[in-house]
């Protein structure tokens, strides 16, 4: 931590809440830097925030649900009616995000952001006692983008404009921490493409995703590379949401667009997520002051991406199931370190005596 007395003149307003942060973690009754990690994550927050100590009363983890025309090309392991089925499956909370979300206290709104498959009325649905749902869908899925473009110039317009809308619907939620999960058969095929159209290896992002074989591992790596090198498209975030982009992924962009400047920290969950946050930030780098990693997944090209957005994951479980997931666990835990540095005694209010020698020891 660079030591601000020393710096000349005055500081920048960031800078003055992570001093001020700092300060108010090394008077707690512990030794200074004993939390570790938990402490960077409060610095991050409380700059965020613009709050010493920062605060989180409310989370909700939005899981953007879409279907990818790519999978046309026999890239997944599973046919494109299962998303539709798995938002039904949150909708009765039988997902694993209805399960991790209830255990960490974390809202869950699930958005039909491309689902292949029209959702019936409302008054026709299951009871969403697990969940709360949004109609976002703009078309059925984006179009196959081996065979042609995934999205007109137009669509993704809309696309980044209906994800902004629904960072304002978080923020007249009141949410003081936000997620992102992602649910969509062959969207690792879509994110491996964004990625690769950006500038990142073909043998570094394409994966098994949901479990395929080696044969079919090789049918996807060739599928997706010869789909960009037919795209061409430019190395700007709107170019390729157009060329090998999908809504569901674009929606997550804008969402992350539309945080900016509204206070409220967002935790990654996988690749998917992760794809789309590296989009965001093409089109505004500073989208990364407010982001985290939830964790790091199983899937290989998941660290790169992290890297290269000058993340570092909370946790690394080998998961690699996606709907947020991991990103509930890792907020849970960067709640924690928020609920520590509030709760916590400092040195006068705990009549603790000699802190000098305290810091000293340890």
């Amino acid at each position: 931590m660079t030591p601000y007395h020393n710096q000349a003149g005055p500081l920048p307003a960031s800078q003055q809440i992570e001093a001020a942060m700092l300060a108010h973690l090394d008077n707690l009754t512990k030794p200074r830097g004993s939390l570790g990690k938990l402490e960077t994550y409060c610095i991050k927050m409380a700059k965020i925030q613009n709050r010493v100590p920062p605060y989180i009363g409310k989370k909700g983890i939005y899981v953007f649900a879409g279907d990818q025309g790519i999978t046309e090309e026999g890239v997944s392991l599973y046919p494109s009616e299962v998303t539709y089925q798995m938002v039904l499956n949150m909708f009765s909370g039988g997902a694993g995000i209805n399960a991790l979300a209830g255990g960490t206290h974390w809202e869950v709104i699930a958005v039909d952001a491309g689902v292949g498959r029209d959702f019936p009325p409302d008054e026709d649905l299951p009871p969403q006692k697990a969940c709360r749902f949004i109609r976002a869908k703009i078309q059925k899925g984006c179009r196959n983008f081996y065979k042609t473009q995934a999205m007109s110039a137009q669509d993704v317009v809309k696309t980044l404009e209906q994800g902004k809308r629904l960072a304002d619907d978080a923020q007249a939620q009141g949410y003081d921490l936000v997620a992102i999960g992602d649910l969509g058969i062959g969207n690792t095929s879509t994110a491996a493409a964004m990625l690769i159209a950006a500038g990142f290896s073909p043998d570094e992002m394409v994966d098994r995703g949901t479990g395929i074989d080696q044969e079919r591992l090789e049918h996807k790596k060739r599928i997706i590379s010869e789909a960009v090198a037919l795209r061409k498209p430019a190395q700007n975030g709107e170019a390729i949401l157009e060329q090998v982009g999908s809504f569901d992924l674009g929606m997550m962009s804008g969402f992350i667009l539309g945080l900016a400047g509204k206070g409220i920290a967002c935790v990654l969950d996988g690749f998917p997520v992760s794809a789309a946050a590296y989009l965001a930030a093409m089109i505004n780098p500073q989208v990364k002051d407010f982001l985290f990693a939830g964790h790091q997944s199983k899937v290989a090209g998941h660290r790169p991406v992290l890297d290269a957005l000058g993340l570092s994951p909370v946790l690394s479980l080998d998961m690699h199931l996606g709907e947020g997931t991991g990103a509930v666990i890792g907020g849970y835990i960067i709640e924690l370190a928020i609920l520590t540095a509030r709760t916590m005694a400092s040195f006068s209010q705990a009549q603790v005596s000699g802190q000098d020698i305290v810091e000293e020891k340890y």
